[in-house]
């Protein structure tokens, strides 16, 4: 793996690399290439070694700005793949069929033209455009917003040609053979994990909505609000303590030791409702009362899109016994035996959110509760 500066470094000259995502997600590795280097060598080489289907990811923007409309009115699809209506470059640009590595290439490169309007382009067509989620890969870690996040972050158009790699026997390449694949391509290969990682090391990404005293029946906490640009929801710190102070510049001032801290991920039933079946409630409220007695300490409460969804999960296996429970929860969880009433995890995109809360709070070392 290579660190992500080295791989924006590659994409600023123009030069291909292999974004792949969490073994337990599609656990697959794409050919990137960024939609304004797309020549017709650079489409043949993806189609010949890679093998799988070429998409172009776009960022959000370019997109309503060409009107690529959603290709299904529902998405009924498990990793909610954004799909766009086809398109092939209006004939006017020499294409013809729309097939050909140079007529791909012409469409692929218009889309991220600064000229391009809807008409350029006919549809359907032989492109299948993909819209990344706003937010990037913070939202969705999936390696249609990984390609566009790092486009944008290498300075680039924010759209890129992607393929999935496929083995000699049609599988498709995991870690290992990826691995060769670059070795014997000279291409280098980073995660999603590692851009996620960067990209809140790199960026600030919340700010601070609201900031006033709570008083709650295990003591008197500070309650802040926060959210980021891309996410609606808001989450909750609360606080107790000297920490959380901003300096006379509005930045946060350093805690010099460590600190109790609570990472909690929203559970409605447990949380609000008390249901038996799930601890989320019982470790959210003794957090609070370590917290409160300590006299110094940190809840962060992580709100996340996917809450309501597991929030009909846990419904569907309110009347199950405790095995049936672990079983249905199992394969979201990634665990043998996970607890019942659990809610699926937040993604690292949320908990990442967490840190950069921690970090606006001037934490830099915690216990952790």
């Amino acid at each position: 793996m290579h660190s992500i500066p080295d791989i924006l470094e590659e994409l600023k000259h123009g030069r291909m690399i292999v974004l792949v995502d969490d073994e337990d997600r599609e656990n697959e590795g794409d050919l990137v290439c960024p939609a304004q280097f797309c020549t017709p060598e650079a489409i043949n080489f993806m189609l010949r070694e890679g093998r799988g289907m070429l998409c172009v990811a776009l960022s959000g923007e370019i997109c309503d700005n060409l009107e690529l409309w959603p290709q299904a009115v529902v998405n009924t699809s498990e990793r909610t793949t954004a799909y766009t209506i086809t398109i092939d470059a209006h004939s006017k640009f020499g294409v013809t069929t729309g097939v050909s590595a140079f007529d791909r290439s012409t469409t692929i490169q218009r889309l991220t033209n600064d000229d391009a309007v809807p008409i350029d382009f006919a549809r359907p067509g032989h492109i299948p455009p993909l819209r990344a989620r706003k937010g990037g890969v913070l939202v969705r870690a999936g390696q249609t917003e990984g390609s566009v996040d790092l486009c944008r972050l290498a300075g680039l158009k924010e759209g890129a040609a992607i393929i999935e790699i496929m083995d000699d026997d049609g599988t498709m390449a995991r870690r290992p053979s990826l691995e060769k694949f670059c070795d014997k391509h000279n291409i280098k290969m980073c995660s999603v994990a590692d851009l996620i990682q960067y990209r809140l090391e790199t960026e600030q990404l919340v700010q601070r909505l609201v900031t006033d005293t709570f008083e709650s029946e295990f003591g008197t906490f500070t309650l802040i609000a926060y959210r980021n640009g891309f996410d609606p929801l808001a989450h909750v710190a609360l606080i107790s303590g000297n920490i959380g102070k901003l300096d006379e510049h509005g930045k946060p001032i350093p805690v010099d030791h460590p600190v109790l801290v609570r990472m909690h991920s929203q559970n409605l039933l447990g949380d609000v409702f008390g249901d038996l079946g799930s601890p989320s409630g019982k470790t959210l409220h003794s957090a609070m009362k370590i917290i409160a007695d300590h006299g110094e300490g940190a809840l962060v409460y992580l709100r996340h899109e996917s809450a309501g969804k597991g929030m009909l999960q846990q419904l569907q296996t309110l009347n199950l016994p405790p095995e049936a429970q672990r079983e249905h929860f199992a394969p979201q969880l990634g665990m043998q035996h996970p607890t019942p009433g659990m809610m699926p995890p937040v993604n690292k995109g949320a908990y990442g959110i967490g840190c950069q809360i921690l970090r606006d709070l001037g934490i830099r070392q915690i216990n952790l509760l």
